[in-house]
């Protein structure tokens, strides 16, 4: 099976996320996973179901995982930071 392409999400308005998944799929590729970590998580979700509703409807969510990541902090202690990998087929 191919790699499958990657979109990161930050901090960008959700509809330049959503323009690469798009262009993603329209370029060939099968497969894109949507990653995200922290407070971007919701824009992620968004960024899938309105790609999966509204501009390649055949696509379908394959796979979710999610994970916390421990990040080590100033004072020695670590924080933990959420993450989620949507990934889409068509």
């Amino acid at each position: 099976m191919a790699e499958a392409s990657v979109v990161l999400i930050g901090k960008k308005p959700t509809m330049n996320y959503i323009l690469a998944v798009v262009t993603l799929f329209h370029g060939g590729s099968s497969q894109v996973v949507v990653k995200a970590h922290g407070r971007s998580i919701s824009r992620a979700v968004d960024v899938a179901e309105i790609v999966r509703h509204r501009f390649v409807p055949e696509a379908k969510v394959r796979d979710v995982r999610i994970d916390t990541e421990k990040i080590p902090g100033e004072d020695g202690k670590g924080a933990g930071v959420s993450r989620i990998e949507i990934v889409l087929a068509k």
